[in-house]
């Protein structure tokens, strides 16, 4: 198993990112909490990560730090929720905002989340309060500012991004072009379109 990564960010789109190790380029997926915290191209980065095997696919998980992908692990292990909507949860609620939902039962948090219905914000709720006591939650399990690129690109390319994003994490088309644009300012790149509207969202 693939259990961390340490390499140069050779690429990154969100929720992908493409880590160089040793020459070898590593395709992974992360929550946008975690890819928020990714330093520029050409820098190196450390992330945790969960390998999945299918049958179709072999593919990495990634995360800021080791309490995160165990919460991820503890997310994938409830009924109904595979790593994709592991994934979704983790982009759409930083890991200390989750936690805080499951304490005071929060269904309505939840179920504004692409993917999570009524029946399967309750089951979640249910399944993780046991579970989630047994995460260390140190310093480093809440989620740092974002570390923006700075890199300039056409506005255009900014609000596709940024959409796409969204679309990946299971929102529809139309509703991620709808909340880009009533946040979209020139300037802002795709992360901080994508961080503002998913907050809007919720």
């Amino acid at each position: 198993m693939i259990g961390r990564l340490t390499g140069i960010v050779a690429d990154k789109q969100a929720p992908d990112v493409l880590i160089d190790v040793n020459g070898v380029g590593y395709e992974v997926q992360l929550p946008l909490t975690s890819f928020y915290e990714l330093p520029e191209e050409g820098v190196q980065a450390t992330i945790y990560t969960h390998f999945v095997v299918r049958e179709d696919a072999q593919l990495l998980y990634g995360f800021s730090s080791k309490q995160e992908r165990s919460l991820f692990r503890l997310l994938i292990k409830a009924n109904g929720v595979g790593p994709k909507l592991g994934l979704t949860i983790l982009s759409g609620l930083t890991a200390e905002q989750f936690v805080t939902c499951v304490e005071q039962d929060d269904v309505t948090t939840l179920v504004k989340l692409p993917g999570v219905g009524k029946k399967t914000a309750e089951r979640l709720l249910i399944e993780m309060r046991d579970r989630i006591q047994a995460l260390n939650l140190a310093p480093e399990f809440r989620p740092l500012e974002p570390i923006m690129t700075g890199s300039v690109m056409k506005k255009a390319n900014e609000f596709d991004d940024a959409v796409s994003a969204l679309v990946s994490l299971g929102y529809s088309s139309q509703q991620a072009n709808k909340a880009v644009k009533l946040i979209f300012k020139d300037g802002d790149d795709s992360e901080t379109l994508i961080r503002l509207a998913l907050k809007n969202m919720l």
